[in-house]
């Protein structure tokens, strides 16, 4: 494949790719990895970078404009990436002693739950007065806008919250897929945000994981300019278009949506790490 065709591939894809991943939280990286992987005959490590890379241009292009229709939940961000970010220095280390195929599978694991998680269906939201202590004296409450006009929640369980955001972070350094996974149903789930609270929050949480773990996959010479400069600019193009998109889909869809992409996606993957595709 000469290096034009390649360009041009990896730029579609990525912007495909981010696309759905600002409209479920994933990053991309849950849809680009395989990508690079399977269709491209990436290294897989190489993959996991180019992915982070693609985490942090999704964030970026998403999250202005989620914050601005009042969807973020700037708060509850911050107070769960500190988890995260812990997390996501622990994996770093992690994925330079752990070989390709227990990553593929640890990906593919990761998610085959999240799928069955959402397909559940919906936690019933928490009114803003039942939030926990912890939360309250967070300030974490807050509100989001719906078809019938703003709707507010409360937010409770928050240690649990933390302790699944470090899970989340090592997934995102060992996977390089921006622990949107883990993350989404996180808040979803177990803190229960509704659930484009959760996606539009997972978008503005991921820059900052992917960020404290891909100086490590640059230490190592594992960030490779022929794959990242297309993967980024698809990124921003894509995440522009989802933050656009996301308003006007219901939530439903989004659930159905996420579930079949991370199904697909863990299928390629635990089929190509069983076989010794790496």
């Amino acid at each position: 494949m000469d290096a034009s065709t390649f360009f041009i591939l990896v730029l579609i894809g990525s912007a495909a790719a981010c696309l759905l991943g600002s409209l479920t939280g994933l990053g991309g990286g849950a849809v680009l990895t395989p990508l690079l992987v399977l269709v491209l005959g990436v290294d897989l490590r190489y993959a996991i970078g180019a992915s982070l890379i693609a985490v942090i241009a999704t964030s970026s292009g998403a999250t202005a404009t989620f914050a601005r229709e009042g969807f973020t939940n700037i708060r509850v961000g911050v107070v769960l990436e500190v988890a995260t970010v812990a997390g996501a220095l622990l994996g770093a280390y992690i994925a330079g002693l752990v070989d390709k195929s227990t990553i593929a599978i640890v990906f593919s694991i990761a998610l085959f739950w999240s799928a069955w998680a959402t397909l559940r269906g919906a936690p019933p939201v928490v009114p803003t007065g039942e939030s926990d202590a912890l939360a309250t004296r967070l300030r974490l409450a807050s509100s989001h806008p719906t078809h019938g006009g703003s709707q507010p929640y409360g937010v409770v369980r928050v240690p649990s919250g933390l302790a699944l955001m470090f899970g989340a972070g090592v997934l995102s350094a060992l996977a390089g897929i921006g622990s949107g996974v883990i993350k989404v149903l996180a808040m979803d789930r177990v803190m229960r945000l509704p659930f484009k609270v959760s996606t539009t929050t997972s978008n503005f949480m991921i820059g900052v994981t992917a960020a404290a773990s891909v100086g490590v996959y640059l230490h190592r010479g594992q960030i490779e300019p022929r794959i990242c400069a297309p993967v980024v600019l698809g990124g921003l193009v894509g995440s522009m278009v989802g933050a656009r998109l996301l308003p006007r889909l219901r939530t439903r869809w989004l659930r159905v949506i996420f579930a079949i992409v991370v199904i697909g996606a863990g299928v390629e993957m635990c089929r190509k790490a069983i076989v010794g595709g790496f």
